[in-house]
């Protein structure tokens, strides 16, 4: 199995959630404030991508990874779910129109598991099969995600 379908899936992942977060940072100035586009491009999509990367293509992204079990690890399927249902919510928040602590919150849950992420990576000491700039390209994601989502709420007051 090649690691090619995830590690584009990946990219995409990076690339439409920075849009999305930079996005974000942009109409919290608006008046009204809002993440509405945000995110969906920033947490919707990349929810759906990552759904992809671990549910549909699990056996490529475990390749990419260098975690292949030669079969399929429903756990990690299990995370594509995850990943898709916060993406998701972040939908809901925007087409049933739940304002913006709603969608604060969609950065909020994303931002939280990706700093779980990253502490857990750290913690457990699984460096030594991970690649740092992957590391370092979470703890981003997870930051920024977390930034957005607390400065959602506090524009929304």
């Amino acid at each position: 199995m090649s690691p090619r379908p995830a590690g584009i899936l990946m990219s995409l992942t990076y690339v439409t959630g920075f849009i999305g977060s930079f996005l974000g940072f942009y109409t919290l100035n608006l008046d009204p404030p809002t993440l509405a586009w945000s995110v969906i491009i920033g947490v919707t999509i990349p929810g759906v991508l990552s759904f992809l990367r671990h549910g549909v293509f699990n056996r490529s992204d475990a390749v990419r990874g260098g975690w292949d079990y030669g079969r399929r690890n429903n756990f990690q399927i299990e995370v594509g779910l995850a990943n898709l249902a916060w993406g998701l919510f972040a939908l809901l928040a925007v087409v049933l129109d739940w304002g913006l602590i709603a969608q604060s919150a969609a950065y909020l849950v994303s931002g939280l598991y990706f700093a779980s992420v990253t502490v857990f990576v750290i913690v457990s000491g699984d460096l030594k099969d991970r690649k740092v700039g992957g590391l370092i390209g979470i703890a981003i994601w997870a930051t920024i995600s977390l930034l957005l989502g607390f400065m959602g709420m506090a524009a929304a007051g």
